[in-house]
């Protein structure tokens, strides 16, 4: 197979793991519908046993996903939730886990629902400021959970010095890279043991898919992380494999619109006067914009904002009066959505802690999507006006 690793990241979203088919020469990898495979005599394969292991179409995949965030390792699962699981179950009962206390809801319910059960301790804490991680690491500590640019508040996390606090005490560091995707930020070379994305958001772009995605270099890492992958099951089809290797083909180039989409949007919200607060790393006032600027290519389409009427009812009127974004839960796809977290994507998460994180009933979440800037303007001039 052809080695794309040394390529500019459009090249590598179009080649990577990517082979004209053999027996046909067709240019796209097929799709691998099968759920088992013959075999020459009982353990003698061609790689390929059984389908919830391995899938030629899914191997593909995931060779383009690791060359896209320069790592040497990936494993798809079938869903971003069943990523985190498989790194959650590295751990064993009486570990502990320092994470942010702004998260996605999903992860959250996961953590304090499911793995807490299991006696697997969870910090929530303000990792803006990196040095208030050191004072929640025992000798239980074994993970660093680290989410930049966080859901829904765009919190940014210094990703090199979280690495460095992970390397002085023998722990592992996972990144969240979701809301940034590989093209924007890549957490592997700035330190980091593991990266998590959910796949179905910017990956796989078109909102027709749901899949995650680890990607790391270690390799006893990776051995452990594969057979969980294999004896718990959450691994992704070939179809769903497919579409997320077409998707990816023109990644930079909608990344590319998202960010200018994304800044237009930002600047237009800032300066509007039903606006107290817009929440989007590119600028400078923003908390740790810095660091932004110094990890991320750009500041990507995912904005958020908290309306000055306080009133709820008026924060669902808002994101209720809307043609062109459209209202629901999910992000990253070429159609632009508005989302409103405290009772979509962050329900699960208590009132008051999400308040404490800046996740009040008044806020709204933006996907940025690749439509025509102008009609996204004017969609967002209509619907403000109707508040």
């Amino acid at each position: 197979m052809s080695d794309f690793s040394n390529y500019k990241f459009g090249t590598r979203a179009i080649h990577a793991g990517a082979e004209p088919d053999p027996t046909t020469g067709a240019i796209m990898t097929p799709i691998f519908q099968t759920s088992t495979y013959v075999q020459e005599y009982p353990g003698r394969h061609k790689g390929f046993a059984y389908a919830r292991g391995k899938n030629p179409t899914r191997e593909a995949l995931q060779k383009n996903i690791a060359t896209l965030e320069n790592g040497k390792h990936c494993l798809c699962f079938s869903s971003g939730m069943g990523a985190i699981d498989a790194v959650i179950k590295l751990l064993r009962p009486g570990d502990e886990v320092i994470t942010g206390d702004d998260l996605y809801g999903g992860s959250y319910r996961m953590f304090t629902k499911v793995f807490s059960h299991y006696g697997i301790g969870f910090h929530f804490i303000n990792m803006t400021d990196t040095a208030n991680i050191e004072k929640y690491i025992n000798n239980n500590t074994k993970l660093i959970w680290a989410e930049t640019p966080t859901n829904p508040t765009m919190q940014v996390i210094d990703i090199e010095a979280c690495a460095a606090i992970a390397k002085k005490h023998k722990l592992m560091l996972a990144v969240d890279n979701t809301f940034a995707s590989p093209y924007l930020q890549n957490p592997l070379a700035l330190g980091a043991d593991i990266v998590m994305h959910s796949v179905t958001k910017y990956l796989g772009g078109h909102s027709d898919v749901v899949m995650g995605a680890l990607v790391l270099d270690n390799d006893k890492l990776y051995e452990q992380l594969a057979f969980i992958h294999n004896s718990c099951g959450a691994t992704p089809g070939p179809m769903d494999s497919f579409l997320v290797m077409r998707g990816i083909k023109t990644l930079h180039l909608r990344m590319e619109r998202h960010c200018y989409n994304g800044k237009r949007i930002a600047e237009y919200l800032k300066q509007h006067p039903k606006i107290e607060k817009v929440y989007w790393p590119g600028f400078e006032d923003h908390h740790n914009h810095h660091i932004a600027k110094k990890q991320m290519r750009d500041f990507g389409g995912m904005i958020s904002i908290v309306l000055k009427d306080k009133n709820i009812d008026t924060t669902f009127k808002l994101a209720s009066s809307f043609k062109v974004f459209s209202l629901a839960e999910s992000l990253g796809g070429v159609e632009s959505l508005i989302n409103h977290p405290a009772t979509m994507t962050h329900a699960s998460i208590p009132k008051e802690e999400r308040e404490k994180a800046g996740v009040v009933d008044n806020l709204l979440r933006l996907s940025v999507g690749v439509e025509d800037v102008e009609d996204l303007l004017a969609d967002l001039n209509q619907a403000l006006g109707v508040i």
